[in-house]
């Protein structure tokens, strides 16, 4: 079974935080974390980041192949896990993403002013 894979920034404390939680709710195995930092090395490997802003949005590929950013990445991730499923249920409220989004986007833009950035990437 194919992984999903999650390009998460990995000189973000926030964001390594949250990976490390994940990381534990994913019983199945269901999620391959890549550091952008690493990915951006590896265009090749990963040609669908070309081009793309990285570093402001999560990215995923999912194992169908389909890339979500932001907000839909995260429901989609949290989905496949099966603690946080019925939160990722929750976020698939119609009309809910024209709220989450616009709100990922401004937590994601204030994240290093709240919790600062590593010198190196925490990988």
């Amino acid at each position: 079974m194919e992984k999903h894979i999650v390009f998460y920034d990995a000189k973000c404390p926030l964001c390594h935080s949250i990976k490390t939680v994940l990381k534990r709710l994913d019983w199945f195995n269901r999620i391959e974390w890549v550091a952008i930092q690493e990915a951006e090395r590896r265009l090749d490997l990963y040609p669908y980041l070309i081009g793309k802003d990285v570093y402001d949005e999560i990215h995923m590929r999912t194992a169908k192949g389909e890339v979500k950013v932001g907000y839909y990445a995260i429901r989609r991730m949290l989905l496949a896990l099966p603690v946080p499923a019925l939160l990722a249920l929750l976020l698939y409220i119609p009309y809910l993403d024209k709220v989450g989004s616009p709100l990922y986007k401004w937590f994601s833009a204030h994240r290093y002013e709240w919790f600062g950035r590593y010198e190196t990437a925490k990988l």
